[in-house]
C-alpha cells in the first residue's frame, strides 16, 4: 500500500504540472479548453520519438514537447481570435486533428517503447521506492517548483497581467487598448505547452508514450483545480499559493484514486468514478454558500442592530 501511494504521489505531482496549464485556461483565460487532451499526447509522442529514435538528450526532448504543445495551443487561438470559431469548439477541432498528428509522428504506431535501461531518463517509475535525487517525486516537484515561480513572475509582469484582465474582463480590457486576441493566443500556448511538459516526463516516468494519452486529461485537470480552490481557497490567497494549491489538488486526486482502487474498484469504472469526484467537489461550493445563506437568514433580528429610522 506505501510503495502505491508513492507511486500516485509521483503521479500526481507529475499531472499537478498538466493542471497549472489548464489553470491558466479554466480560471485565468476563463476558456474550457479542449486542447490539453490532444496537446498532453503530443507532447509524451515527440519526447519519446526524439529519445528513442534520435537519441536526443531527455531534458531536449521534453522542451521540443513543450514546444509543440505551444504550436498546438497556438493553433487553437488563431481559431477562436482569428476565424471566431467558439473557444471551446476550437479546442475540440485541434484536439481531433491531433490524433492523426500524434499518429504521424509516431510512425503510424499507437504507442512507443522507452526502455529507461538504454537512456538517461530524467524521471522513471521504477527509482520511486529510492531515496535518492533521482526519485521522480523529487524531481517532479523540482519541475514544478521551477514553473510555479517562473508563472509567478510573468503574471507578474505587464504582458501577463494584460492576459489576466482579458480573462477577468475582456470588454474592459480591449477598452484600456489591451491586445486581447493576442493575449488568448499567448494565453492557450503557455497553457499547452506546460500540458505538453507534463506529458513529456510522463511518458519518460511509465517508459512510454500513447497516442491516447490524453484522453480524459481535462477531466483530471478540472478536478485537480476544483479540489484545490475548494480545501484552500480560503487560506491561499496569494497567486503563487494558488498555483501550489491546484498541484495539490491533482497529487489528492491520484492518492484518492489510488486508495479506491486498493480497495476493489473495478478499473473499468475509473472514468465514472472520476466524474462523479468533479461532480461533488462542483458542487461543493454552492452547497457552502447555500448553507451561509441559510445560517443568516437564521440570525434574530435584534443580533442584527436595530434598523435605521
Amino acid at each position: 500500500m506505501l510503495i502505491a501511494l508513492q507511486g500516485a504521489v509521483s503521479q500526481g505531482v507529475l499531472w499537478g504540472i498538466m493542471v497549472l496549464g489548464v489553470f491558466i485556461t479554466f480560471r485565468l483565460l476563463d476558456i474550457p479548453d479542449m486542447t490539453c487532451d490532444g496537446s498532453f499526447a503530443l507532447g509524451g509522442c515527440v519526447c519519446a520519438v526524439l529519445i528513442v529514435n534520435n537519441n536526443v538528450d531527455p531534458l531536449l526532448a521534453v522542451l521540443a514537447g513543450m514546444c509543440a504543445g505551444a504550436i498546438a495551443g497556438a493553433v487553437t487561438g488563431i481559431l477562436t481570435t482569428v476565424f471566431e470559431i467558439p473557444a471551446i469548439l476550437a479546442g475540440i477541432l485541434t484536439q481531433i486533428s491531433l490524433w492523426s498528428i500524434n499518429l504521424r509522428i509516431m510512425d503510424d504506431k499507437a504507442n512507443q517503447a522507452i526502455n529507461p535501461s538504454n537512456f538517461d531518463l530524467l524521471v522513471s517509475l521504477r527509482d520511486v521506492r529510492q531515496f535518492a535525487l533521482d526519485n521522480p517525486i523529487l524531481v517532479a516537484l523540482i519541475f514544478t517548483a521551477v514553473i510555479i515561480a517562473l508563472l509567478y513572475w510573468f503574471f507578474g509582469t505587464e504582458l501577463g497581467s494584460g492576459i489576466r484582465a482579458t480573462g477577468a474582463n475582456p470588454n474592459m480590457s480591449r477598452a484600456q487598448g489591451i491586445n486581447v486576441g493576442r493575449n488568448k493566443v499567448l494565453g492557450l500556448m503557455l497553457s499547452n505547452g506546460i500540458v505538453a511538459l507534463s506529458s513529456a516526463l510522463y511518458a519518460q516516468y511509465q517508459g512510454f508514450s500513447d497516442v491516447n494519452a490524453g484522453r480524459g486529461a481535462i477531466v483530471i485537470g478540472l478536478a485537480a483545480v476544483i479540489i484545490g480552490d475548494v480545501l484552500f481557497a480560503r487560506i491561499f490567497h496569494n497567486f503563487a499559493l494558488k498555483l501550489v494549491a491546484v498541484v495539490i489538488g491533482a497529487v489528492i486526486y491520484y492518492v484518492v484514486i489510488q486508495i479506491v482502487l486498493t480497495l476493489g474498484l473495478n478499473s473499468n469504472d475509473l472514468k465514472l468514478f472520476s466524474a462523479l469526484v468533479v461532480a461533488v467537489f462542483l458542487a461543493v461550493p454552492y452547497w457552502k454558500g447555500k448553507a451561509f445563506r441559510s445560517k443568516a437568514k437564521a440570525i434574530p433580528a435584534e443580533k442584527e442592530g436595530a434598523p435605521h429610522a
